[in-house]
């Protein structure tokens, strides 16, 4: 008998796919502090959006980290193009890679109980649109 091949995505935990609709209450982007990468096709796309230089863009919200860039963040940990419940996300149509794949993160979908607990903390998941195996897996093994 051979062992599972880890590479079958048909054996992942959400081989049936599972539902998320981001609801822009802006869980994931507040309160803790991290990283969120953008590259600089990234960083020209939100300045455009902004009415800003990719320059000025990078000067305001933008730290260099290595070799990588991330947005900036408040001292709460909130990101710092988060603008409140209010107005949400300055950048929403042109965000990030990272911010668009949430919450189909590799970390996240590691298992059922990581899935489970973070889908305490954000109201779109296990709602809304229904996404199928392979959908979330094109999606988990975006980089950033």
């Amino acid at each position: 008998m051979t062992a599972p091949d880890k590479n079958n995505t048909s054996q992942r935990w959400y081989a049936e796919g599972l539902r998320f609709e981001c609801r822009r209450c802006g869980d994931c982007c507040r309160g803790e502090p991290g990283y969120v990468w953008v590259t600089r096709d990234e960083i020209r796309r939100m300045a455009s959006h902004l009415g800003l230089s990719p320059e000025e863009f990078a000067e305001m919200y933008v730290r260099r980290v290595g070799f990588r860039r991330s947005l900036t963040e408040r001292p709460n940990g909130d990101c710092v193009l988060w603008a409140g419940q209010d107005r949400g996300c300055l950048v929403y149509p042109v965000r990030p890679i990272q911010c668009r794949t949430f919450p189909f993160w590799r970390q996240i979908l590691r298992s059922q109980r990581t899935w489970a607990r973070t889908s305490r903390r954000c109201p779109g998941m296990d709602r809304g649109r229904h996404y199928s195996r392979e959908e979330i897996d094109e999606r988990r093994g975006k980089k950033f």
